[in-house]
C-alpha cells in the first residue's frame, strides 16, 4: 500500500477523510452538487428576469411557496415537468446533460446492455 503524501490543505485532508476510496459519497456529493446548480439557475433566471417567487409562480400556475422549494439547494423533488415549465415562463428551454461522475470507471454501451 503506498503511502499518502503529508499534508497541511485543509481541501485535500477533507477528500482525503470523506471521499478518497467511498464512491457511495462522492455520489451523494455529486447529486447535491447537481441540486444545487439546479436551485441557483432557477434564482438566476429569475431574478435576471425581474420577477418575485410569487410572480414566477403566477407565470408557472403554482404557488411561490412550491418556488420557494425550487430555489433551496437541498431541495431533491425536482421534476423534469417542472423544469420545463419554469423555463417556458421564462422564455427559455431545459438541456439535459449525462456527464461522468468524478472517480467513475467508464462502461461502454455494450456493457450496459448486457448489464
Amino acid at each position: 500500500m503506498k503511502k499518502k503524501k503529508v499534508t497541511t490543505d485543509a481541501l485535500e485532508i477533507i477528500d482525503r477523510e470523506f471521499f478518497d476510496g467511498k464512491p457511495e459519497r462522492i455520489a451523494e456529493l455529486e447529486q447535491m452538487r447537481a441540486d444545487d446548480a439546479v436551485a441557483r439557475k432557477i434564482v438566476e433566471l429569475r431574478t435576471k428576469g425581474g420577477l418575485s417567487q410569487r410572480a414566477l409562480a403566477k407565470l408557472v400556475g403554482t404557488t411561490a411557496s412550491v418556488i420557494c422549494r425550487l430555489e433551496d439547494a437541498d431541495y431533491e423533488g425536482h421534476s423534469l415537468a417542472m423544469l420545463n415549465r419554469i423555463a417556458a415562463a421564462l422564455h427559455r428551454r431545459v438541456e439535459i446533460r449525462f456527464v461522468p461522475l468524478r472517480g467513475a470507471k467508464h462502461r461502454d454501451a455494450h456493457e450496459v446492455s448486457r448489464a
